[in-house]
């Protein structure tokens, strides 16, 4: 066998004799015909088929089923109906779609796949549509309750325990209470002064705006004073003459937005405001209610990130209490990520996430006992002052991708972590006594996500790795505990001409560091070829694009460049996400710097293949990945040849506040990294063929970036080539979607091939 490899590989074939060479010789053609005629019985992929927005995109997905759980009851959702897990996948439905429209005495319902059940211990499902939210006893077949939507409302937040619904409307703050009662909670609500939206650009985990106390009679929401941040004037030309419109932009080292919390009361119908006093504080995130409703805890930041506190407020007066709880400072930078978790069995404790110690870990607090405040250096290279008591739940170089809840019987916490492996994400469980050793709940290996039941003794677990498209299984999470599977989906591209998709490490420009990254050869290999290259480039934080997920995390425009004849490689470096926080922060003041260093890694790499064409290099990325292609293309020219650049980030002090000041400080006091960091001075440097592409509306990367470059190659007489969607944001989606992708693909084609 080995001598047949060899010989098909074009070596060896003198130790053979000649009748024996042209034996094997022989049997080799025909297994190269026997492929090639495989191959073409196979069907080719369309970007329609790979790409989200694509028409035919869902039906080449793994199979997938929906989810939910009715207190400890898993249930499959479908269009049709749901049903009981517990009874089986083929047992009948539990209701269906027309059940409930028979009940509501009109067809309201269209699809069961989003019903959720809001109480634990009854038979209520929630049906939620644009105007109006219905609870209906399934059992009874009866409706339990019907809350109408205001026209034009917003950021909609129920409780389920008081029936109340929050919402916006513009800038305002409205609540339309269980019987119906609209009760408006600001009045002046505008472009300036934003009521119950997000803040910081949701940066620090933030995402909304409004927040329920656990019994639903107290809501906290933000405030967003932005009155001294200008106006960036996006462009809207669907008007018979464009207009302008408001785009609130603080850019690194100008003025930024005050925010402030609020809480309102509905018995009383008073609203108090937190007293926290300017400027000590800067960023209030990650608002965790006590399950007492008496007490609202916050994370507050300063302006340089660079201080962490946890405070306790008192939510009937808004008092600040006299001390933090929690204290962490870092020369670089903090970023509290999370809400507290208060234990369901001691109101009095809570699990904190940080990554006070290099690793985002789990961390149990006792609210109750007091510690002797004392400053101590911790392993992330920062120091941190416990003001009450706190120990490590889970421990090791890996970290807690997602806190899922706890298993209450057993008194564990549950989380997914790469504890294993930094590729793999798995589900564990940690004693919160802390007696005890983790254990590994779900299979070892792959990507998981897991929902949980209400009392976290089972959790349901979807998963993909290189070798399976998909897994959904019941699962128990005690040792020993039983499991189900619910769902094996097969591979959808069995049809089709797929790639090699390979993965594996190199070492970083530091020399120590690994660094994972996903290799696509091109479809139909052909090993004595040489093939052009693209390689994929993101490198920023809070972003990876290699794990042991399906195809190790592959992007379906690689698929389909991997068709047309290209290699495709992506490296995640030194500053992406997952691996800890001294690896993220090796990029700190200096963006770009780094990044670029281990991006040349790869390159090296890929020309000891003898595949690669290292003449035919080309680079793509978007956002910071587009920033790193346009740094890459223009700090080393004669490495790439062809690059798209999509949303680029140009020069760091025209980004936001929130995110380019954690990373990069401020302009002022990091003048030398802004300088470093800029592409501006670059775009002499230009040789190759580089595409800018840009949604014309972009409230991220603002398009003053790319025309800031467009501006700065006219200058210097180098040639960039433009494209824009207009009315776009930072991304396309839908067909859109489809079109920039065939504009990519035409570029390298047009001018890498």
């Amino acid at each position: 066998m080995e001598v047949f490899v060899y010989l098909c590989g074009a070596k060896r074939e003198s130790v053979l004799n000649p009748m024996r060479r042209l034996s094997i010789l022989a049997v080799c053609m025909l297994a190269a015909v026997t492929s090639m005629s495989q191959s073409l019985e196979k069907k080719s992929f369309t970007l329609n088929d790979l790409l989200g927005g694509g028409s035919t995109y869902w039906n080449l997905q793994p199979k997938y089923i929906f989810t939910a759980w009715w207190g400890d009851v898993p249930m499959e959702l479908s269009v049709e109906g749901v049903k009981d897990l517990r009874k089986g996948r083929e047992s009948q439905y539990l209701f269906t779609c027309e059940n409930l429209n028979d009940i509501l005495g009109e067809k309201i319902v269209r699809t069961c796949s989003n019903v959720t059940f809001p109480y634990a211990n009854q038979p209520i499902v929630k049906i939620q549509g644009p105007k109006e939210i219905i609870l209906v006893d399934f059992e009874k077949k009866a409706v339990v309750w019907r809350g109408q939507i205001q026209e034009g409302a917003s950021e909609l937040v129920w409780s389920p325990e008081s029936r109340h619904l929050a919402y916006c409307i513009g800038s305002n703050v409205y609540i339309q209470t269980a019987d119906g009662n609209r009760i408006q909670l600001t009045t002046d609500g505008n472009d300036d002064i934003v009521y119950g939206h997000s803040v910081s650009r949701d940066e620090f985990g933030i995402s909304n705006g409004l927040f329920w106390s656990p019994d639903g009679q107290r809501l906290a929401f933000y405030k967003k004073d932005q009155s001294r941040i200008p106006s960036y004037p996006q462009v809207d030309i669907t008007q018979r003459i464009a207009t302008t419109y408001v785009d609130k932009y603080p850019m690194a080292g100008e003025e930024t937005e005050d925010v402030s919390v609020a809480v309102f009361d509905v018995p009383t119908g008073k609203t108090v405001w937190l007293q926290n006093p300017k400027p000590l504080t800067d960023y209030m995130t990650n608002l965790s209610w006590a399950p007492d409703a008496r007490k609202l805890y916050v994370f507050e930041l300063n302006r340089d990130q660079n201080y962490m506190q946890l405070f306790g407020y008192d939510a009937a007066t808004g008092a600040k209490d006299a001390e933090p709880l929690i204290e962490e400072k870092h020369p670089k930078y903090v970023e509290p990520m999370n809400v507290l978790s208060f234990l369901p069995w001691d109101a009095t404790k809570a699990i904190m996430q940080t990554r006070r110690d290099n690793w985002n870990h789990l961390y149990l607090i006792d609210l109750n006992k007091k510690m002797y405040p004392e400053w101590r250096e911790a392993a992330g290279g920062g120091t941190c002052c416990d003001h009450v008591a706190v120990r490590l739940l889970t421990s090791g170089d890996f970290e807690v991708r997602d806190f899922l809840g706890f298993n209450q019987k057993t008194k564990s916490a549950l989380f997914i972590g790469n504890v294993t492996h930094p590729l793999h994400h798995t589900v564990w469980s940690a004693p919160v006594s802390g007696k005890g050793k983790m254990q590994l709940l779900s299979a070892g290996e792959g990507v998981h996500s897991a929902t949980l039941g209400a009392t976290g003794q089972q959790l349901i677990d979807t998963y993909s790795s290189p070798t399976v498209a998909r897994q959904v299984t019941l699962l128990s999470t005690k040792k020993g505990g039983a499991s189900s599977s619910l769902l094996t989906a097969e591979d959808p591209w069995k049809d089709y001409n797929a790639p090699e998709i390979t993965s594996g490490s190199i070492k970083a420009a530091d020399g120590v560091t690994d660094l994972y990254y996903r290799l696509i050869k091109p479809v139909g290999f052909d090993p004595s070829k040489k093939y052009p290259t693209v390689v994929y480039v993101y490198g920023g934080p809070h972003a990876h694009n290699v794990q042991a997920s399906r195809g190790y995390a592959f992007r379906g425009w690689e698929i389909y460049m991997a068709q047309l004849g290209y290699v495709v490689f992506v490296l995640d470096n030194r500053g992406s996400q997952y691996r800890g926080l001294k690896f993220e922060q090796a990029t700190f003041r200096h963006l770009g710097d780094e990044e670029m260093k281990d991006q040349l890694c790869g390159v090296e790499y890929l020309k000891t293949l003898p595949y690669v064409d290292a003449d035919r290099m080309g680079v793509h990325g978007w956002s910071f990945g587009g920033f790193m292609t346009t740094n890459l293309m223009c700090t080393y020219p004669d490495v790439f040849k062809v690059g798209v650049a999509g949303g680029p980030v140009i020069d760091w002090k025209y980004y936001e506040v929130m995110y380019g000041e954690r990373y990069m400080d401020r302009p002022d006091e990091n003048p030398e990294g802004y300088a470093s960091s800029s592409l501006l001075p670059k775009a002499k440097n230009l040789k190759g063929r580089l595409q800018i592409i840009l949604g014309y509306n972009d409230p991220t990367c603002v398009p003053q970036h790319t025309l800031s470059f467009i501006r700065s190659c006219i200058d210097a007489g180098t040639q960039p080539d433009l494209f824009t969607y207009p009315g776009d944001g930072h991304n396309m989606f839908g067909t859109d979607q489809v079109h920039l992708h065939e504009r990519i693909t035409r570029y390298f084609e047009d001018y890498l091939k």
